[in-house]
């Protein structure tokens, strides 16, 4: 099978085949990003996914789940999406999942039958990056959409009957803008209500706008106590029934995980237990820090 550059996927498609539709990510300014900054964005040939496909059919008698990349496989014409799904469908009748990263941007290039098109054809599951709430972080991270336009376009897959997982990055605020950041972002968490939500914790590479951001001062990372009284805020303030909360990433110093509304009470006291010394943080090192 064909892989190029390093291939980066969401932690639930551990035991996926993972298929290069794309390479890299289509906007890849984001302030805080380094996945794809060694590719430059393009379109694997159609011919060459389908054979990928075939060769992985091939190799495994059984492939419950498969995920397209890179970055934003969304971005792709229809025709080629289709194409890939009916492949799928006709050659892994055990496939029982087909996923996809999916950016604001590539959503909106799609109308809504579009999007229940590809899902009546086998595109069961999208991950879409919220980050933040927060219209001025967005901004200044360079999202390059806005909280708002990712709401409207999480509400459109979900109703398209697509699952929904969505993103947010602890600490995005520094210790500036640490409250603001966690009540916005409950808020946009709290209108999409998807099926999950995953919170992940701001790294800082070199080589980024965030780096030098941080080497001026202009913005302080949150260390392991304040990223959990953050999360605390966003869980005190979030409302979206039936939502399964992750915050068990390997960039998580505290890992928590339950289903909301239900667990929101043990959660924080998870947290807050934390905070007593109860429960010890991950160390840096053991995130690869």
């Amino acid at each position: 099978m064909h892989y190029s550059g390093s291939v980066y996927r969401p932690p639930s498609e551990a035991h996926s085949l993972i298929v290069q539709c794309t390479l890299g990510c289509s906007h890849n300014k984001c302030a805080f990003c380094i996945m794809y900054k060694e590719k430059r964005f393009s379109i694997n040939p159609l011919e060459q996914v389908l054979g990928d496909l075939a060769e992985a059919r091939a190799y495994y008698p059984r492939i419950e789940r498969i995920f397209l990349a890179d970055g934003d496989a969304l971005v792709l014409p229809m025709d080629y999406l289709l194409a890939v799904l009916d492949f799928i469908r006709d050659s892994f009748p055990e496939c029982e999942r087909v996923s996809a990263y999916a950016t604001a941007k590539a959503l909106m290039r799609k109308s809504d039958g579009d999007l229940e098109t590809l899902r009546a054809h086998g595109l069961a599951l999208v991950y879409v990056g919220l980050e933040s709430g927060n219209e001025a972080l967005l901004a200044k991270y360079d999202k390059g959409v806005t909280a708002e336009e990712i709401i409207a376009q999480s509400l459109r897959a979900k109703a398209a009957g697509m699952t929904l997982s969505i993103t947010a990055i602890n600490g995005m605020g520094g210790k500036e803008q640490s409250e603001r950041h966690a009540l916005d972002t409950a808020a946009a968490l709290s209108r999409i209500k998807a099926d999950f939500v995953a919170m992940l914790t701001l790294r800082v590479y070199s080589g980024t706008p965030l780096h030098d951001w941080i080497e001026r001062g202009e913005l302080t990372m949150l260390g392991p106590r304040e990223l959990a009284m953050e999360n605390r805020v966003i869980l005190q303030h979030i409302d979206s029934d039936g939502s399964v909360f992750r915050s068990n990433h390997a960039s998580n110093y505290l890992p928590l995980k339950g289903t909301l509304n239900r667990d929101r009470d043990a959660l924080i006291a998870q947290i807050d237990k934390a905070l007593a010394g109860e429960v010890r943080f991950r160390r840096a090192v053991e995130l690869g820090l």
